[in-house]
Formats: C-alpha cells, structure tokens, sequence
C-alpha cells in the first residue's frame, strides 16, 4: 500500500484545501439570494401573459357585439358570450348613419398587481 499523508482537519487557509473549506457555502447562498429575484420575474411574466390575454379577450367581444348589432342582434349578449368566464366584460355601442361601433372592456385579472382595464373596440356596416 503506498504511502499517503494524512489530511489536516482544519487546512491552512493559504492552500487550496483551505479555500475549498471556506468556499463550500457561499454558492448556496447566492443561490438563496437569487431566489426572490426569480420569483417577481416569474410572476411579472405571468401577469404579462393575463394583460395579453385580457386584451386578446376585449377584440373577440368588441367584433362579436359589432357583427351581432350590424345584424340587428343583441350586441351585450354576443359581447359577453365572446368572453371566457372567468373575465368581466361590458360593452357599449354607437351607430352611425351606416356603421355601428361597438366597444368592449374587460377588467384584466389581478394576479399580482391590479393594472385596470384592456379596452378595445370594433366597427362593422349595417346590414339594412
């Protein structure tokens, strides 16, 4: 069996066993301190994606309430059975000599911060 020196318990902290030993948790606790950061990314991104959604949600009301009154149809009923349940809409119209405008605002979901409303409006000719 060759000869093999035995390790000190405590290395001397000018070799590199000794920056090994006072370096081994220092990484954990960067990782520690990233953590928060990660977590308001990860939630500023899913609000982002229910703003996007919202908005997405407003346009399909807003040509839905529009198609619907151009055809002498309730546009409020079409306006809210364009829109996914869980989101709140109002719509409001305005005709003109041969158009209708109708205007569709759905409250954006508050997953972390409350941001309002995602307003949109479409127009479309009356079909007379």
């Amino acid at each position: 069996m060759p000869y093999r020196r035995a390790r000190a318990e405590t290395p001397y902290p000018w070799t590199r066993a000794g920056r090994r030993a006072r370096d081994r948790g220092h990484v954990a606790l960067e990782y520690l301190g990233f953590i928060p950061v990660l977590l308001i990314v990860g939630l500023a991104g899913v609000q982002l994606g229910a703003v996007a959604y919202a908005a997405e949600q407003a346009g399909t009301a807003a040509r839905a309430g529009a198609r619907a009154a151009s055809l002498d149809r309730s546009y409020a009923e079409a306006c809210a059975d364009a829109v996914s349940g869980v989101l709140d809409v109002s719509c409001s119209a305005a005709e003109g000599e041969d158009t209708v405008t109708v205007t569709a605002t759905v409250r954006i979901p508050a997953l972390v911060w409350d941001l309002g409303d995602a307003t949109k409006s479409a127009t479309m000719p009356l079909d007379h």
